[in-house]
């Protein structure tokens, strides 16, 4: 039985996550700051709360240990945790940025190197998952520094790959776009519904369930893709679309033909009206 631990696990994307890999049978530990609101269960299992700053490498290490010890192994790793408020780069104070990146890039780090010794001594090895996102791979007004972070974080899973693959560790970025969750709404105004508006900026027309990027890790984890390592896998419903695609669209759509100028009355004939 596979030993997963799903970090920011409590919430969000980390309980689609934690509930698609206790689907799959796997004894799972979630960490975050604070426990979650209810016991996170499903299909009958039970997933297991530690608590954890994981921007602090010390505790990192202490908690993998304590995972290692208590389950007898640590066969997934799942880098989940992140997140960032809107904040322009010239507004807030400089370690406000830097916390983000911290938490979004730093902590994986830590975690990860802290996992290794623990992977690298089981006869099976192990799986590292990083939780990116599209932010990464374009510009992200209003959340720089997140964006920064996590174009740094799938450079640093690619380069964690090759360092270790000989210790028998596989390392991939799942990389996320819109995810229909309670920060989704708050950030883009509250509300049962997103919006149709904001469903059409994705080529699926609507954004993921959190239990479909937790699927995404269930195989990216499983022995069928035991020869997959330093990939980046989107999962975004097929992009963003462009503000270019719509104005091109417009442009491309003829007018409508103008209506034929009133002419003489052609009088009755054998089909005339047949159709009104």
């Amino acid at each position: 039985m596979s030993v997963v631990v799903v970090t920011g696990g409590t919430r969000g994307v980390g309980t689609g996550i934690a509930r698609a890999f206790l689907r799959d049978g796997a004894e799972v530990v979630i960490c975050g700051r604070n426990p979650p609101e209810r016991p996170l269960a499903e299909a009958g299992r039970r997933a297991r709360y530690l608590p954890l700053d994981v921007r602090d490498p010390a505790a990192a290490e202490e908690f993998v240990h304590r995972v290692a010890r208590d389950h007898g192994s640590l066969d997934v790793l799942v880098n989940n945790a992140g997140g960032t408020p809107y904040r322009p780069l010239a507004e807030g104070e400089p370690h406000r940025h830097a916390r983000v990146v911290e938490l979004n890039l730093l902590a994986p780090l830590h975690l990860s190197r802290a996992a290794r010794p623990v992977m690298r001594q089981q006869p099976g090895g192990g799986v590292i998952l990083m939780i990116g996102s599209v932010s990464g791979t374009r510009p992200s007004p209003g959340t720089a520094a997140y964006g920064a972070a996590k174009a740094g974080l799938a450079s640093l899973a690619g380069s964690m790959a090759v360092e270790w693959a000989g210790d028998g560790i596989r390392v991939n970025t799942l990389v996320l776009g819109m995810v229909a969750t309670e920060r989704l709404r708050d950030h883009f105004g509250g509300g049962d519904g997103l919006g149709p508006a904001l469903d059409r900026t994705v080529p699926l027309g609507r954004p993921a369930e959190p239990g479909e990027v937790g699927e995404a890790c269930v195989f990216l984890a499983s022995p069928g893709a035991a020869y997959i390592t330093g990939a980046s896998l989107a999962v975004h419903g097929g992009g963003e679309r462009l503000a270019l695609h719509d104005v091109t669209a417009r442009e491309s759509t003829p007018a409508p033909a103008p209506a034929p100028a009133p002419g003489p009355d052609p009088g009755p004939g054998p089909d005339r009206g047949q159709n009104l």
